[in-house]
């Protein structure tokens, strides 16, 4: 999972630098709201990450679980923070 974790951050990194015109990740770092764009994502997906799990639909939560990866991740990038941040996080809490 990390090399994953890693390559997706790798991807939403070079989209932030890049910003083709074609990568809904890079309309997202220049979306007219802003970080709320990705903040009311994050809500959005939370919210129907709760209704897939209350269904016990195991598609629909590995669907929007893997949004709300994905847009965190965004976030994290753009607050300027590196995987490795949100990776020494998780160990300091194991």
């Amino acid at each position: 999972m990390d090399d994953v974790l890693a390559d997706l951050f790798a991807v939403i990194e070079d989209r932030k630098e890049t910003l083709p015109e074609d990568s809904y990740t890079a309309s997202l770092f220049t979306h007219e709201k802003g970080e709320n764009e990705v903040l009311e994502k994050l809500g959005e997906e939370t919210t129907e990450l709760v209704l897939a799990a209350k269904d016990d639909d195991r598609e629909e939560i590995a669907h929007e679980s893997a949004d709300i990866v994905y847009h965190l991740l965004v976030l994290l990038a753009m607050k300027d923070m590196e995987l490795s941040d949100l990776e020494a996080e998780l160990e300091a809490r194991r």
